[in-house]
């Protein structure tokens, strides 16, 4: 196993040393259960990741949302340089489940836009925790979702080896039951191609490609090679190819799968009818029938996921396999920001079956479908070895469970909590445009936390009016788009960042030194003291930071803020003086928070357009379908580098292929809810 072994250029400082120290003690003592209880800026990632260095333990540390995992991804990427450090996060862009509303006999079908990228990031993040140990994944709560049972996912894949025989048509076989496309004009991800006695395939897994040459039926080389360029970029003695999807399903299981799938459809069939429910039996039939003959013909079908109690011959009501699963029986558990993921790891199991339940009552789905869901929260903390809570405001729930609770409020730049103060909302307009000016004469940014998305939207046209770059950001923003405006913010291309809770749990942005909060003094979880700190931790990376409360009265949660905030500020004053530390704003590069594409991304656009435009089939609609959605990258890669007369060629193709529906969207059109086939239009 290769070691985990951070590189930095500083050695742990401030409170730092005595709680690395006290929670791997704890760790190596077999204690389940601990909370580190620290400050923003007091560098709790740096701390996390000394423990995993000194532990050598394979790691998951799970955020509550895709935006603070990003940013947890990349520092723990720049820690880690020579460990497999991975991302695991739902790898939508959009995503409308599969829902019935009986109230107005309206069916929707699931719709979705895979991120690519993420989708890559996922199944390698697998891939990496079946070859190593020293594998460290940063995740939302996605780990909890159902995924393909790991020992298929292992056992389907296929072992090669330099002069070992390899039969060819055999081997073909194999990566269609892997879930790879044969592509022998364009290698894609999770596709593959034979030229002679040449195979280059493209794992789903890896933004590299491999290229097998056989010698007759012997493999002469396996190389791994960039399948833009072609280059050459390693040789191997051996190689592992892993499914291509997480949901696979072995030849030798689908006869099994697909008896217990027509066992529970005799039952719920014979149920149906009894209550007299015939439309409902009758569609439940079709709809099953039809992805049973997908499954013996193909060994996937639409909706696999749907029968993954079946396939992997679990029980009604057993948890399905998770991400927990590929880890080893010894990991090590951080949850980040414990204080909200905690209670939504709880909250997910109850949302996911109520939908469904609708889905089987009304004959859409088998009842084995409701075993395809997230861990309830029992079960959760059944599949947890060692777990340590990282909060600055951690809840009774992870207090009470905890062996020990380590405070680091000793910030290693010196740094003090920032000042506190409480103003009238009267006039709260001006005196915000007056701190914000005074901010950007310093080439400082500025937050502004409201309680609406419809009020950050109208202040960001308001203060927008008033000749102030500003932006807004709240959860319809998409989740690449959030990087990019925080990336934008530190960056100085605009100065005011306005938000509702986005802005609260781990978002680093040292440039912040004012952050104003609106409605200080309106009661609810949005301004509760767990809010309130939170927020007021945003301005805790600057030496300028100050915090202003627009308020008519000072609650109870916002004097409990104000007076932690103080008895903090004389600790980290105190430590300063006896250790002659003064406070130093962080300095932190701006970076991309998720790995991009390369720089020729245009070029790799253009290319897989060109290939699919001369093997297009126009009756073909799958063939279309890929078609408009590579020349819409393509119109997009145009429009990025202001070349409008190209795109506008591109659009004018896209039109003619059928593109661009009255509700549009990137990444797929959004479907309107249909009605089902209901009694009155069967």
């Amino acid at each position: 196993m290769k070691a985990f072994q951070v590189v930095a250029g500083y050695e742990p400082a401030g409170d730092q040393p005595q709680a690395i120290a006290a929670l791997t003690e704890g760790i190596l003592r077999g204690d389940k259960f601990q909370t580190l209880k620290g400050i923003t800026g007091s560098g709790k990632t740096f701390t996390m990741a000394k423990i995993i260095e000194a532990v050598q333990r394979p790691t998951l540390v799970i955020s509550h949302n895709k935006t603070l995992a990003a940013q947890l991804y990349r520092e723990f990427k720049n820690f880690f340089p020579g460990n497999a450090v991975e991302y695991f996060v739902s790898y939508y862009d959009y995503y409308q489940p599969e829902a019935y509303v009986p109230a107005r006999d309206l069916y929707i079908e699931k719709d979705a836009a895979i991120n690519d990228e993420i989708d890559r990031m996922r199944l390698s993040a697998t891939f990496s925790l079946m070859e190593r140990r020293d594998v460290i994944v940063i995740s939302t709560v996605s780990c909890i979702y159902g995924l393909g049972l790991p020992e298929t996912y292992r056992d389907m894949r296929i072992h090669i080896e330099k002069g070992k025989p390899l039969d060819p048509d055999e081997f073909k076989r194999k990566l269609v039951s892997l879930q790879y496309t044969r592509n022998d004009a364009v290698l894609e991800r999770g596709s593959f191609r034979q030229r002679g006695d040449v195979f280059e395939i493209f794992p789903a897994y890896m933004e590299e490609a491999y290229r097998i040459d056989l010698d007759w039926d012997t493999v002469d080389s396996i190389r791994k090679f960039n399948p833009l360029t072609g280059s050459v970029v390693t040789d191997f003695e051996e190689l592992s190819v892993y499914p291509a999807k997480h949901f696979v399903l072995k030849e030798d299981a689908v006869p099994n799968a697909v008896l217990r799938i027509r066992e529970q459809l005799a039952g719920q069939l014979e149920q149906f009818k009894a209550q007299g429910k015939f439309l409902e039996a009758e569609r439940l039939k079709t709809r099953t029938e039809y992805d049973i003959e997908m499954l013996q013909e193909m060994g996937y079908c639409p909706g696999i996921e749907n029968y993954s109690a079946p396939i992997a011959g679990r029980k009604p009501g057993e948890p399905p396999a998770t991400l927990f699963h590929y880890f080893p029986d010894d990991f090590l558990l951080f949850m980040d920001e414990s204080h909200v993921t905690w209670p939504q790891i709880g909250a997910m199991y109850e949302g996911d079956r109520s939908r469904k339940q609708n889905l089987v009552d009304f004959g859409f789905r088998l009842p084995c479908a409701l075993d395809n869901r997230p861990l309830k929260i029992t079960e959760f903390e059944q599949r947890l070895n060692q777990v340590i809570f990282v909060s600055a405001t951690p809840r009774e729930a992870e207090t009470k469970r905890s062996v020990r609770i380590v405070e680091q409020i000793i910030r290693p730049t010196g740094l003090l909590d920032p000042l506190i103060s409480v103003r009238p909302t009267e006039g709260q307009m001006e005196d915000i445009y007056r701190e914000v000016k005074a901010r950007i004469g310093k080439n400082e940014r500025s937050l502004i936390l409201t309680l609406t998305k419809k009020m950050a939207e109208d202040l960001t046209d308001y203060l927008g009016g008033m000749g102030l770059k500003v932006k807004y950001i709240h959860s319809e923003v998409e989740t690449i788009e959030r990087v990019e405006i925080l990336k934008g913010l530190r960056a100085g291309e605009f100065d005011v960042l306005i938000g509702i809770n986005l802005l609260r749990e781990g978002i680093d942005l040292p440039e912040v030194s004012f952050i104003a909060i609106l409605d200080a003094d309106k009661i609810g979880f949005l301004r509760s003291a767990t809010s309130l700190f939170q927020i007021a931790g945003r301005a805790a990376r600057n030496a300028n930071g100050e915090v202003v409360m627009y308020a008519d009265s000072v609650t109870p949660a916002m004097k409990e803020t104000i007076e932690e905030t103080a008895r903090r500020r004389k600790l980290q004053q105190r430590y300063n003086e006896e250790h002659g530390i003064t406070p130093q704003t962080i300095r932190k590069a701006v970076a991309d928070i998720l790995v991009r594409e390369n720089e020729t991304k245009e070029e790799t656009v253009r290319t897989e357009t060109a290939a699919l435009l001369n093997s297009y089939n126009p009756l073909i609609a799958a063939d279309r379908k890929k078609l408009i959605k590579a020349l819409e990258k393509e119109m997009e890669q145009y429009a990025e580098e202001l070349r409008f007369e190209e795109a506008a060629l591109v659009r004018d193709k896209i039109e003619e292929l059928g593109g661009f529906p009255a509700t549009g969207r990137k990444g797929g059109a959004k479907p309107a809810a249909r009605p089902s086939a209901g009694k009155k239009k069967a």
